[in-house]
């Protein structure tokens, strides 16, 4: 077995889950190979845990969504729910060997399905220790236009980094955050503003996603102003949607265009949580420079933030708003990508995608990697 897979699913049980003796521990997967299965459950088993595994695949699920009765959905829903709510920890690997599977599903389908399986999914977030990752294959590498064979370099090097560097700057930036009040964002098409007052802040490095790297807050839910253009490419629902820009009055999205507008609004119109923002967070994961075409790892970017449409995460930096939409759409200020300021209380905290106060600094990528860059 490739020593990658054992170190990936140890850092899985051990760091992110932290399985204990008797836990009861769903694997989901789709698109994995077996072997990566495997060392899963090895690492489940050695921590005292009870592996169970759900697998699904990608033209088998087109064709539930596509001809599924909302009867079907339902009783899926409830089959899922008696799984999960038997489950103490819960670890996603998600492949997908075509990006675009459910390109032709009508959204009004896939919002149906969705809204069936919302209360699952919120049993998974607030009922589980969770983790979610993404699995590297050809289709991957070229959405992220990297060779298959230096994606799965990058892939593991950014997966299994040492999070723990990451502590000292993130406990700075939570404080920062749970302390602000006003926010603004400034960057060239952008300039909007809300405040955080009252709402919380979690630090995130490792224990929720891989990759991990943010601290994330959520906008007092009507306090949300002015116009975002996100410059990073997002996937969702199998669709590419670029140059997504949305203009926000007294917390409600009045107005979004993109490449896609009529998908982008058809999202947008899932219910009424799906036009205000559940999530305001801050990215510096030191691996991820440049754009993969998967969100797990783009909300990640150093330098970047992202402002989310949809729901908020329950009991943690939560603004009361809900939905079942939760899309991280992410703007990079790096100077390459034109720059831009976070601004708290008046107060510059980054600029060009660098913090800037003394006590935020750990968090750039000078201070995360060693002389090897790792």
């Amino acid at each position: 077995m490739d020593p990658r897979l054992e170190r990936l699913a140890a850092l899985l049980t051990e760091f992110s889950l932290k399985v204990q003796p008797g836990e009861r521990v769903l694997i989901a997967f789709s698109a994995v190979p077996e072997e990566m299965v495997l060392a899963l459950m090895r690492a489940i088993r050695g921590r005292g845990g009870h592996p169970f595994v759900r697998g699904t695949w990608g033209r088998i699920g087109r064709e539930f969504l596509l001809h599924g009765t909302e009867e079907e959905f339902h009783t899926a829903a409830a089959v899922e729910m008696a799984e999960m709510e038997a489950m103490q920890c819960y670890v996603a690997l998600r492949g997908a060997e075509n990006l675009h599977e459910m390109s032709d599903v009508p959204m009004e389908r896939q919002n149906l399905y969705h809204a069936c399986m919302k209360p699952v999914h919120d049993r998974r977030v607030n009922g589980t220790r969770w983790v979610v990752l993404r699995w590297p294959n050809a289709s991957m590498a070229q959405s992220a236009h990297r060779s298959t064979e230096d994606f799965f370099d990058f892939f593991f090097r950014v997966c299994t980094f040492d999070y723990a560097r990451l502590e000292p700057g993130m406990a700075a930036l939570r404080d920062r955050l749970e302390r602000a009040d006003r926010v603004q964002i400034l960057s060239p098409g952008t300039d909007i503003c809300f405040s955080l007052k009252g709402i919380g802040a979690v630090a995130c490095g490792g224990d929720r996603n891989i990759p991990d790297g943010e601290v994330f807050s959520a906008p007092v839910l009507d306090s949300v102003e002015g116009v975002i253009s996100y410059n990073i490419p997002s996937h969702y629902h199998g669709h590419c949607f670029e140059n997504v820009r949305l203009t926000f009055r007294g917390g409600c999205i009045v107005a979004a265009t993109a490449n896609r507008g009529e998908q982008l609004n058809a999202i947008l119109d899932s219910d009424p949580g799906a036009r205000r923002v559940g999530e305001f967070s801050l990215g510096f994961h030191p691996h991820v420079t440049e754009p993969v075409g998967d969100i797990l790892f783009d909300e990640k970017m150093a330098g970047s933030l992202h402002l989310t449409p949809g729901q908020a995460y329950e009991n943690e930096a939560d603004n009361g708003n809900r939905s079942q939409v939760h899309w991280d759409l992410v703007l990079c200020q790096r100077p390459e990508w034109g720059g831009g300021e976070v601004i708290l209380d008046g107060e510059v905290i980054r600029r060009d995608g660098l913090f800037l106060p003394r006590d935020l600094r750990p968090l750039n990528p000078d201070q995360l990697l060693d002389g090897d860059g790792r």
